[in-house]
């Protein structure tokens, strides 16, 4: 897995995400991710994550 990916922040609009975090769990992978520019962060468990829409 790679660490940084394109997600758009919807705190800032910056595209640059680095994951800062990765571990499994009984549910699967969780990696939390990092926006480079603000700071904004969220939760990725299996697929599912807790990024706002």
């Amino acid at each position: 897995m790679s660490l940084e990916r394109e997600y758009e922040c919807p705190e800032c609009g910056n595209t640059e995400f680095w994951k800062t975090a990765s571990m499994e769990v009984h549910l699967g992978t969780k990696t939390k991710w990092r926006c480079g520019e603000c700071g904004y962060g969220f939760i990725e468990i299996d697929g599912i994550s807790t990024a706002k829409a």
